[in-house]
């Protein structure tokens, strides 16, 4: 098994009112020799989450914490929160992805920087389609999907109303094109996938529906071992390296003490992502530390960022909705031990 260190609790919520209740879900940028951290800060009473940003000293200190954020609901569609970041940085731009909430539907944007100073907010670009359309549209697709793809759908209908949009979270896109074309990874429930295209603004919802009934020759990983039995979810934008592109994702398992988060790693085909090369068949670390098994959701490490410094891995993920934490490892130990768990796929 992969060594793991834990480097502890690195942000803890402040006093400044917007980010009073919970820091979480971190996304991580360098710039200028700089490691920049956005996250989730959640503001006590109303629970709306804006994004917030920090520095990161030695990868292990939050310094430069600014009292207003970067990121803040300013329309409809965002009135209950912008959340989870995720930032990638390709072709001289910063993207920024984040989950919109209005309240009842989840969806994603993105906004974009030069400098990680100011963003420009780009609006959703997720599907605005509903479950009750995305099931037809699955039963269609090319691949037979999973039986879960219909499960979820029914199971949020019958929740949230059939009136409820496609929930869709966890996106962002490779720090490298593939034959030109951004891939954007995002999840339908319950698996990750994947979707190409040339420019942001050919995702209107018609060309959102024709992927939907292929989705099945997108899936990059579906649910597969006990520890992820309810679903995966992306979690930190994919590591390029000589072996393939490395995926820290997230499994959530089903419990009889309830659901449980977890970090995993997976090994993707350096040119087509759809195709697995090796995956942990544990998780890469799990909640252990009383401020990952207790906060404001119990049971979780939600993986979201990394910073690579040398061959020392630095996985920031939030702890139990409450806080933010980090782990390391060495990323080659972790590669091995990936492309030796290749048979089990």
């Amino acid at each position: 098994m992969v060594k793991i260190e834990d480097e502890g609790i690195i942000l803890e919520h402040s006093e400044s009112g917007f980010d009073d209740q919970a820091v979480l879900n971190p996304a991580c940028a360098q710039k200028d020799d700089k490691t920049y951290m956005f996250y989730r800060a959640v503001r006590k009473g109303d629970m709306v989450s804006s994004i917030g940003c920090c520095q990161l000293e030695e990868n292990k200190k939050a310094v430069k914490r600014l009292d207003k954020p970067v990121v803040f609901p300013e329309y409809g569609y965002e009135q209950k929160g912008v959340e989870d970041p995720r930032i990638v940085f390709l072709d001289d731009t910063y993207y920024l992805f984040y989950t919109v909430y209005d309240g009842k539907n989840a969806l994603f944007a993105y906004a974009t920087s030069p400098d990680l100073i100011s963003f420009t907010k780009h609006g959703i670009i997720s599907p605005r389609i509903t479950y009750a359309e995305a099931g037809s549209l699955f039963a269609a697709s090319n691949i037979k999907m999973r039986e879960k793809y219909f499960l979820f759908a029914s199971y949020i209908m019958h929740r949230q109303g059939i009136d409820i949009l496609l929930w869709e979270k966890d996106a962002f896109i490779f720090p490298k094109k593939f034959n030109n074309k951004f891939a954007l990874v995002h999840r339908v429930l319950p698996g990750i996938q994947v979707i190409y295209f040339d420019d942001f603004n050919e995702l209107t919802d018609d060309y959102w529906r024709n992927y939907l009934g292929n989705l099945g020759e997108y899936v990059i990983l579906d649910p597969l071992y006990r520890f992820e039995s309810r679903n995966v979810g992306g979690g930190c934008p994919p590591i390029e390296t000589e072996d393939g592109w490395l995926l820290i994702y997230h499994g959530v398992e089903d419990s009889r003490h309830g659901r449980i988060y977890h970090a995993a790693a997976a090994l993707l085909d350096i040119n087509d992502p759809t195709k697995v090369i090796g995956r942990l068949q544990y998780p890469l670390f799990s909640p252990v530390e009383k401020w990952e098994k207790h906060g404001d959701v119990n049971n979780v490490v939600f993986p979201t960022g990394t910073v690579l410094k040398q061959d020392r891995l630095y996985i920031y993920y939030g702890a139990a909705d409450k806080l933010i934490a980090a782990k390391s490892l060495d990323i080659k130990e972790l590669l091995t031990e990936l492309k030796n768990n290749k048979d089990s796929i």
